[in-house]
């Protein structure tokens, strides 16, 4: 436990001088949290008809069901609001790769893998240590925002949507399912960090990762996905399996003997 808390340290130390990675873990979440409130803001305060008239084009089954029993307005918030909520579920996707891509081909090019792996440190070890050093700052950067957003969400609305917004559907998909994104995404970041020889092409083949999410938002804004809190707890034991899946082939395929002569 003492190795991977140093390799975190070690880390952090490094990819925090970066000015993209600081962007990223920083402003990205800031950005998210504040565009999503001043949308609301402004639909909160249009004109209650013409909130009824765009209800009108939702999906069917999300007005049925979400918005049972509140008007226009609020309903046109929550379903904006769910929509800034699957942004939320990028944003552990999202800071990792950059994070995680750099971790082993960034420490190729600085010539500091050598002695990293001239220590007896293990391989699940050093990779684990990576791992987290990539993931907890998403975790923590994505959870803070998602707090700032339920405060200003309660300051700008009434009740009835934030009772809606903040129910059990999001609190899982952003405090549980959030978490096991940010594993797949750092798992699949390292895999590809480990086999290719330039930071620039290891971040760009592991944001392939973030595609599923987009596709999804999409697909839920245009009501071809309606998320539920059944389709949620279905979907952690998934994600649980596949994490560790591909934590076990991220290890497997870090060919530590021949990973520094096939670079040179």
């Amino acid at each position: 436990m003492d190795k991977i808390k140093t390799i975190i340290e070690k880390e952090w130390a490094e990819v925090f001088k970066n000015r993209l990675v600081l962007f990223t873990v920083i402003f990205l979440p800031l950005f998210f949290t504040a565009l999503s409130l001043i949308i609301l803001v402004l639909v909160g305060s249009g004109d209650s008809t013409e909130a009824t008239m765009d209800t009108a084009d939702m999906p069917e089954q999300f007005a049925r069901g979400v918005c049972q029993g509140i008007g226009g307005a609020d309903c046109l918030q929550v379903f904006i609001g769910s929509q800034f909520m699957v942004m939320f579920m990028l944003l552990p996707v999202l800071i990792p790769v950059t994070i995680a891509s750099y971790s082993i081909v960034g420490e190729k090019t600085t010539r500091s893998l050598e002695a990293l792996l001239a220590t007896p440190i293990t391989t699940i070890q050093l990779l684990v240590g990576k791992g987290l050093a990539a993931a907890i700052p998403a975790v923590v950067a994505t959870w803070l925002g998602f707090a700032i957003y339920m405060v200003g969400t309660a300051l700008v609305s009434n009740s009835s949507v934030f009772g809606r917004l903040f129910g059990p559907l999001w609190l899982l998909a952003i405090l549980v399912l959030g978490p096991l994104l940010a594993v797949l995404a750092v798992a699949l970041a390292v895999m590809v960090s480990s086999r290719v020889s330039d930071p620039r092409v290891a971040e760009q083949l592991s944001a392939v990762v973030v595609i599923p999410i987009v596709l999804f938002m999409l697909g839920q804004t245009a009501g071809f996905i309606v998320l539920n809190t059944q389709i949620i707890l279905l979907l952690v034991p998934i994600f649980v399996l596949i994490d560790a899946g591909l934590t076990y082939l991220a290890v497997k395929t870090f060919e530590r003997e021949n990973i520094l002569t096939r670079w040179k």
